[in-house]
């Protein structure tokens, strides 16, 4: 999950208007080239290439099991897109691998069916991870990782963690003064922003997306964005912004965040598991710790992703894929595969306890987490990344922050009516 910008809002509609239309098959070359698994005897798996090549052993071991051929397909490019396209087509896979936040979206096309986990199966997960995959009442994934930002520090440059914002921007400005660094904070916006990075900084200073349901469910009706709350939020960020700290800059980027860190330009960085292999590989000093809020604020508040199995609805042999999602993927040799093929916390608890012993950095994100919100998978989040990061990267730019976060307000209203 390195970046949340509008090319997600892209990839959900252009997924909605597959099923609709058929879907345009210029952007579904991987789904063209994936064979359409037979009536019987074969499970088909697509998942991206890191997951691919983590997943193939026990594929085969799975596959030798039961009698079975499993092949696991690597989908490069907008998976989410070309497994709804594909599922419509009637060409997909059995099994996907992907983000909770992508339930809403498929549950809408009637792309994946729900999953039958037993009450202790449940038990053996990371209670947050199963909260993530369930949507109307209904689980629908079998999570494998949780994942969450937090605060990476160069210790060399930052020896202690700051308390505050503040206390960051201070840090930051002196060693800009002392030609320690470049940049006081590498947190990626962009010239269209990026919600997901943002995030803490804005429950921090009291701002919310959605509101919920008696049940606990996001509720897309109690809109945050564009009320009192937000617009104080807004202008705190902007204070943060171009025209002000100068922690904020559109210049930071999600191509260049890590890399800017990584070549000792900036001591903070706001980012998250997927970053650690450049901080080690650059011989970073580094340390991780919760995102800091704004002084006397609320505490900062990441979002919590989960990635998950699902079983396709119209896959062609969806009992073997119940089989595997459900009583496969949930042993801790597997999700400890994953886990090396692209460190994240395992959510299968068992898996995270075997782990943790050999990498301290998995409790420091799971801590940096814990207070976080899980990321909406409702269909309406697909309003929000768009209008909410081009607010963020006007307000970042000195934009007035009640006018700006207003008209994004009403412009997500509009797209979730």
């Amino acid at each position: 999950m390195r970046i949340r910008t509008a090319g997600v809002v892209t990839v959900l509609g252009l997924a909605l208007a597959a099923s609709g239309c058929g879907g345009d098959n210029s952007k579904d070359e991987p789904a063209a080239k994936a064979t359409s698994p037979a009536a019987s005897g074969k499970l088909v798996i697509w998942a991206d290439d890191k997951r691919t090549a983590a997943l193939k052993p026990f594929a085969e071991k799975f596959g030798q099991e039961n009698g079975v051929t499993v092949e696991v397909q690597a989908v490069s490019k907008d998976l989410q897109t070309n497994f709804v396209t594909a599922s419509q087509q009637g060409s997909g896979p059995d099994v996907v691998v992907g983000a909770h936040d992508w339930i809403g979206n498929l549950v809408q096309n009637g792309a994946i069916d729900p999953v039958q986990l037993a009450a202790e199966q449940k038990s053996g997960f990371n209670e947050t991870a199963i909260k993530a995959v369930t949507f109307n009442g209904q689980l629908y994934g079998v999570p494998y990782a949780t994942e969450n930002v937090a605060l990476i520090r160069n210790t060399a440059l930052a020896p202690e963690a700051p308390k505050t914002i503040e206390e960051l921007v201070a840090t930051g400005k002196k060693l800009k003064a002392e030609k320690k660094a470049s940049e006081i904070l590498c947190l990626q916006s962009g010239q269209n922003g990026d919600a997901y990075h943002i995030y803490p900084l804005y429950t921090s200073a009291g701002g919310y997306l959605f509101g919920t349901a008696a049940n606990g469910d996001y509720d897309p009706k109690d809109l945050g964005v564009g009320k009192p709350e937000s617009i104080e939020a807004f202008t705190k960020i902007g204070k943060l912004g171009e025209k002000g700290d100068g922690a904020l800059k559109r210049s930071i980027t999600g191509e260049n965040s890590i890399a800017t860190f990584t070549g000792k330009k900036c001591a903070f960085l706001v980012s998250g598991p997927w970053a650690i292999a450049d901080a080690k590989k650059a011989g970073i000093s580094y340390d991780i710790s919760p995102v800091p809020g704004f002084a006397g604020g609320k505490s900062a508040q990441p979002f919590v992703g989960v990635q998950a199995f699902y079983v396709a609805a119209k896959g062609k042999n969806k009992a073997l894929a119940q089989e595997f999602v459900t009583n496969y993927v949930t042993t801790p040799e597997l999700a400890v595969a994953l886990y090396q093929a692209e460190p994240r916390p395992p959510a299968l608890t068992a898996a995270f306890d075997q782990v943790k012993g050999t990498d301290p950095d998995l409790a420091k994100f799971s801590e940096a987490g814990k207070d976080g919100q899980v990321l909406p998978a409702i269909p309406a989040m697909a309003a929000i990344w768009d209008p909410f990061g081009k607010a963020e990267a006007a307000v970042i730019g000195g934009a007035d922050p009640a006018k700006t976060v207003t008209a994004a307000g009403k412009t997500i209203s509009g797209q979730i009516k």
